[in-house]
């Protein structure tokens, strides 16, 4: 289903990206330098950036994890910065988390994955120093990094025989996924038309341990977990098309979970994350929502 409520107003008032953006757009884009930067492990990008609102919170946060087809090649946190500059004046804390990717040293399966749990487990540990209120928090993703805060939001089920496996993981129950490519099994034509990328870049090669590889990096495999996802696409984006959505929305649906889709009007693969774009009326204000904001 595609969701048209609650931004009827804006929906109908013309939210249409005049001009899509283009890759080259996406790569400009630019934002406010974070507040404080937080190492969780010794290569060059592990590490999560902190933009913290003026006051005394403490803060909601948004946990913003970056695309470029697992690839160092097509931008990522600095991007991503954009964002976090028209949440941070909002009053939202943001967490923007650098990875290590597919093509770097450490990257791919189980790296990135262990990036990723490592980030996080660095917000729990700096939430109360730096007054961040995680019990009100939304995890969102643009392309490969929608694949990735949808896979967080079902590490609890994870079993303790893989390398990703973690005790008691910080939940996160609100994911919005930005043109994200998460269904690693279903999609793995997509991604490689999309990404380049293959499911042993991604997922590993299986091994009489780890017959599935898809048990503990899919998504999709790793429902219900209790959470809510929001799947918004551009109607243009040919990268994550809306068909991808609505496919995984369907599959969380079909779990158990709650999960909802929003087309943006005329938008590409990257006018949603965008702050000065029309998309962001739309995004910005699921954003608010997911907190209660």
């Amino acid at each position: 289903m595609t969701l048209c409520c609650p931004f009827p107003a804006l929906l109908m008032s013309g939210a249409a990206v005049t001009a899509p953006m283009t890759l080259d757009d996406y790569l400009a884009l630019r934002g406010p330098a974070p507040s404080a930067r937080f190492a969780y492990g010794g290569a060059p990008s592990q590490y999560a950036e902190l933009f913290r609102p003026s006051g005394t919170g403490p803060f909601p946060v948004a946990i913003l994890v970056h695309g470029g087809c697992w690839s160092v090649k097509f931008g990522g946190i600095r991007q991503m910065r954009n964002m976090a500059g028209a949440l941070v004046a909002k009053g939202i804390a943001v967490w923007n988390v650098e990875y290590r990717r597919a093509d770097e040293d450490g990257g791919g399966y189980p790296g990135t994955y262990l990036d990723i749990n490592a980030a996080i487990d660095t917000l729990a540990a700096q939430a109360q120093a730096e007054r961040l209120d995680t019990d009100r928090m939304v995890a969102v993703g643009h392309s490969a990094g929608g694949q990735l805060v949808q896979w967080m939001a079902g590490r609890a089920r994870i079993a303790p025989a893989s390398p990703l496996f973690q005790a008691a993981p910080l939940p996160v129950r609100e994911v919005i996924s930005l043109g994200g490519l998460a269904d690693l099994r279903n999609e793995q034509a997509l991604i490689a038309a999309s990404c380049g990328r293959s499911t042993e870049q991604l997922a590993g090669r299986p091994s009489p341990a780890r017959p599935d590889v898809f048990s503990d990096t899919n998504a999709a495999e790793l429902m219900p977990n209790g959470s809510h996802t929001l799947l918004i696409t551009g109607e243009l984006d040919t990268i994550a098309p809306p068909r991808a959505a609505h496919a995984y929305a369907a599959r969380a649906r079909a779990a158990g979970d709650r999960a909802e889709v929003l087309i943006l009007p005329g938008a590409s693969h990257y006018d949603e994350v965008a702050a000065g774009s029309k998309a962001w009326l739309l995004v910005g204000a699921a954003i608010e929502r997911a907190l209660g904001l």
